[in-house]
């Protein structure tokens, strides 16, 4: 028996298990949070898809996203990335990547990423009803509040929506329509 899923996923088998597996699904883990943190970041006038194909690449290029490496790479290894074909070879983008480890390392010693990020709401997920996904929105007052603390720390391409986005990914925000076989019960 087919599973009725949220109608963004159905495009292919990648988008179906990043939705069944990883989207709304809350995670704790900081070096898996700032991986996707950077993720997202790099899907800026991208599509998700576009990045969710390379996420193998990117975690090769950025040595499995440890971030106290990242923090340490040089001209060199910006120009390995550059030309690395496995990631979206954006100057802008690869160098926020080097910024926000040096952030997120800044953020964990002091109280860890995790705690950090889920401080926002309390330690528990926001579960919403939407019926629909065109009525999810884009951004929310949330977003832009986290958003603009991540600026004042350091971070790189986490605008509002950008934020958002990285909320559904790692289950801050449950987005799962009414329907969906992954929606979390308030």
């Amino acid at each position: 028996m087919d599973k009725k899923r949220c109608t963004w996923c159905l495009k292919d088998k990648v988008y179906m298990d990043y939705h069944d597996n990883v989207w709304g699904v809350p995670e704790f883990d900081d070096a898996r949070l700032f991986e996707f943190i950077n993720l997202e970041g790099a899907q800026a006038g991208l599509s998700w898809y576009s990045i969710l194909v390379r996420k193998e690449g990117y975690k090769n290029a950025f040595a499995n996203w440890d971030a106290e490496q990242i923090a340490r790479f040089n001209d060199k290894d910006i120009k390995r990335l550059l030309n690395d074909p496995g990631i979206i070879r954006n100057k802008l983008k690869v160098n926020a990547t080097i910024v926000n480890a040096k952030a997120f390392l800044e953020i964990q010693s002091k109280e860890g990423f995790s705690n950090y990020l889920w401080d926002f709401v309390g330690g528990k997920p926001i579960i919403n009803n939407w019926t629909a996904h065109s009525e999810i929105p884009a951004t929310t007052e949330l977003s832009q509040t986290i958003s603009k603390d991540l600026k004042s720390r350091g971070f790189k391409f986490v605008g509002p929506t950008i934020v958002y986005a990285f909320m559904q990914a790692v289950g801050i925000v449950d987005d799962h329509v009414l329907s969906c076989w992954k929606r979390t019960e308030p």
